[in-house]
C-alpha cells in the first residue's frame, strides 16, 4: 500500500501531450543533460513540438507543483528524458493505453529498464534487449591516435557508393535490413540527408569502395552524437576504426559541437577499447529494447 502522502502527490502530478507553446519548457528539460538527451533535443530544436513535423508525440510529465519535469518522445522510438520513478510509471500507463507503435525503446539504462518492466507483459516479447550500452563522450581531440587524413565528408555524388556500407552496418547492428518494409526509401532518405548536411564521413579505398564510415547523427549546440561506425570486413583489424574515429572526432569538435558522444553495446569489447584509445570516456549507460 502506498503512503497517503505519496498517493496525494501522485494524484496532483499529470502527463499530457506537449504542444508548440510548451517548447521553451521542453527545451529546458532537454538541456539538463546535453549528452544523454542529444537525440531527442536535435529533433525538438529542429522542428519544435508539432507531432506531424516531430514524427511523433512528446509526452510531458508535470510534478505536483505543476512544473514540467520529464519527457517521453513517442515516435519510431520511445525515448525517456530525465524520467524519475513517478514519471516512468505515468509514461508506462500512457504507453500501455496507446499500444506499441514504436520499433524500439531507447534511453538511459535505469529508467528504461523500469519502463520495460512495466510494459513487457503487454508489449512483449522483445526481439532483443540490450540492457547496458555504455554512453561515451570526448571534449578534446585524440591525444593517442593520429587522425586518418583520408577520412573526409562524403559528397552527394557518392551516395550510391556509400549506401551498401550503410545497409551492412545497420543490418549488423540491428539484426534486420533497413531495406525491409518500404524497400529502404526512408533509410535512403536519411542517408542522403546526412550527406547533404555534411554529417557523413568516410575513407574510400583505391577501388573507390568504403573502407571506414561514420555519421554525426544528432547535433545540438551543446553536444553531438556519432552513429553508424563501420569498417569493411576485409579491412578490419588494421586500426581504421581508431584512426577514422580520431578524424571524425577532430572535425566534429572543431566544426559541430563542444562535446562528442556515442553509445556502444557492452559486449563489443573491441569497439569500447578502440573508443577509449581515441579518447572517449564512459559517462553513463543506455538501454535498448528492440522489437
Amino acid at each position: 500500500m502506498l503512503p497517503s502522502s505519496f498517493q496525494a502527490a501522485r494524484a496532483l502530478a499529470t502527463t499530457r501531450v506537449l504542444e508548440p507553446p510548451d517548447l521553451a519548457d521542453a527545451l529546458a528539460v532537454l538541456h539538463r543533460d546535453p549528452v544523454a538527451n542529444a537525440f531527442v533535443a536535435t529533433r525538438v530544436e529542429a522542428v519544435g513540438l508539432d507531432p506531424w513535423r516531430l514524427g511523433g508525440e512528446m509526452w510531458g510529465w508535470y510534478d505536483e507543483q505543476g512544473e514540467l519535469d520529464a519527457l517521453c518522445y513517442a515516435g519510431a522510438n520511445l525515448v525517456l528524458v530525465d524520467a524519475g520513478p513517478q514519471a516512468v510509471q505515468a509514461f508506462a500507463e500512457r504507453a500501455r493505453r496507446q499500444g506499441r507503435r514504436c520499433s524500439s525503446i531507447v534511453g538511459p539504462a535505469g529508467p528504461t529498464a523500469a519502463l520495460w518492466a512495466l510494459l513487457e507483459r503487454s508489449w512483449g516479447p522483445a526481439r532483443e534487449v540490450r540492457g547496458h550500452q555504455p554512453l561515451m563522450s570526448a571534449s578534446v581531440p585524440s591525444a593517442e591516435i593520429e587522425p586518418d587524413p583520408l577520412v573526409r565528408r562524403v559528397r552527394r555524388g557518392e551516395i550510391d557508393t556509400l549506401m551498401p556500407a550503410c545497409v551492412a552496418m545497420f543490418t549488423e547492428e540491428v539484426g534486420v535490413s533497413p531495406l525491409a518494409g518500404d524497400g529502404g526509401l526512408l533509410y535512403q532518405a536519411r542517408v542522403a540527408e546526412l550527406v547533404s548536411t555534411g554529417r557523413s564521413f568516410a575513407r574510400f579505398g583505391e577501388d573507390g569502395q568504403v573502407v571506414f564510415k561514420a555519421e554525426v547523427g544528432a547535433v545540438t549546440a551543446g553536444a553531438c552524437q556519432i552513429q553508424g561506425v563501420w569498417v569493411a570486413p576485409e579491412h578490419r583489424g588494421r586500426g581504421f576504426s581508431e584512426t577514422g574515429m580520431a578524424a571524425v572526432l577532430e572535425i566534429a569538435l572543431r566544426e559541430v559541437a563542444p562535446v562528442v558522444s556515442l553509445y556502444v553495446n557492452d559486449y563489443n569489447l573491441r569497439a569500447r577499447a578502440a573508443y577509449r584509445r581515441v579518447g572517449f570516456q564512459e559517462v553513463g549507460a543506455f538501454m535498448s529494447v528492440l522489437f
